[in-house]
């Protein structure tokens, strides 16, 4: 009998170990041992086409290493994404990557990896007011803003042409600097009568500084943000067209922050009927705004393609288990120390070269589109 009890007991032992253990996160891939992660990736939100181009990016490049890596997603919440970095801690993490939601709050959750010896690199998105990090991948986001300003400018003739502005997200830097770059482009075609503003009395008030202060950008960006959301933008507007009048209308310049916030506003811009034309910006070459851009209702978007982006992250996070030093090639300073960074190019697309960009680069497949020349 007690042979019998002891084997009963082993078997409840095994059964309870199995049921505690689990299987391999869906995330997550590489060779290390089942349960351990390398390189822990965190992103803002499965939500937004962008971030879940960005996952499928970076599970092509991993997959081809010897590294684990676990992606979770942090869904717009703060809170989430230190339990996100946390997680990854506990399971041995060696260098986090992480987008921030927000780029102040996040200093909490890379501090907390920098004190368990983790090393931190910022993806796209820089966090601001911590020493906790190392290293920064990104696009140039002036240079996307100012490419944005550009397109508007070099379509713009004569003087009085109204200008729309919207921004991103007031917590998350990028939104900053994209504003930034279209700053520098618009404001001399402000100053000269190429463009009127219609939609900020906060930027009508700044339209003579060539140079804003955070805090003068930031007293633009909190009148006209978006929060990245399709549903803001949409409502901000229609607020906006129902607030002027038909000669604030007619021909009109719309600087969109993002193609998700740049489709609903173009629906609400194409909507009215005071309307005539509009040209209106984008970035991050989604789907469904190349499509807007082939059928014409969106002017252009701005391609940066994540594949070069997750693989230097993924080849920086390589270097540092290595031992090496990862290469940079400029500094973006984040209100507290000089953060190193490796910038990746960004290239306009509009509706003239979007096969040699998208199609002939391998990003899409032709077959993805309508329409397409």
């Amino acid at each position: 009998m007690k042979k019998v009890i002891a084997l009963l007991l082993c078997l409840v032992m095994v059964v309870s170990m199995t049921a505690c253990s689990g299987g391999k996160d869906k995330e997550t891939s590489g060779g290390s041992k089942e349960g351990s992660v390398d390189v822990g990736i965190v992103l803002p939100t499965k939500d937004e086409p962008r971030w879940l181009q960005d996952q499928d990016k970076f599970k092509s490049v991993i997959g081809e290493t010897d590294y684990s890596v676990e992606v979770l997603f942090s869904q717009g919440s703060s809170a989430n994404e230190k339990t996100n970095v946390e997680t990854l801690i506990s399971k041995g993490m060696k260098v986090l990557i992480i987008c921030a939601d927000d780029a102040a709050a996040a200093a909490a959750s890379v501090e907390a990896a920098k004190e368990a010896g983790v090393t931190v690199i910022a993806y796209d998105r820089l966090i601001t007011d911590t020493k906790a990090v190392d290293y920064y991948v990104t696009f140039d986001s002036v240079a996307v803003g100012e490419a944005m300003g550009k397109y508007l400018a070099d379509n713009a003739t004569g003087s009085g042409n109204p200008l729309y502005l919207y921004a991103g997200k007031a917590t998350d830097n990028n939104a900053f600097l994209f504003f930034q770059g279209a700053w520098n482009i618009l404001q001399p075609k402000i100053a000269d009568g190429t463009f009127v503003i219609k939609n900020s009395s906060e930027a009508v008030a700044l339209q003579d500084k060539a140079t804003l202060t955070r805090e003068q950008q930031s007293a633009i960006i909190g009148q006209v943000t978006t929060n990245w959301d399709f549903n803001e933008a949409k409502s901000k507007a229609e607020a906006h067209l129902t607030n002027v009048t038909a000669a604030d209308k007619g021909k009109v310049y719309v600087l969109a922050p993002n193609d998700g916030t740049s489709r609903s506003i173009a629906d609400v811009f194409a909507a009215d009927a005071d309307v005539s034309q509009y040209f209106i910006t984008g970035q991050d070459a989604e789907i469904a705004s190349v499509q807007y851009v082939i059928d014409g209702k969106q002017s252009m978007t701005i391609f940066k393609d994540t594949r070069t982006l997750a693989t230097d992250a993924m080849n920086m996070a390589i270097d540092v288990i290595n031992g090496k030093t990862p290469a940079t090639d400029t500094t973006y300073n984040n209100g507290v120390i000089d953060v190193k960074a490796k910038q990746t190019p960004i290239v306009v697309v509009t509706k003239d070269n979007v096969k040699e960009a998208l199609i002939d680069s391998g990003y899409y497949e032709a077959s993805k589109f309508t329409g397409l020349k």
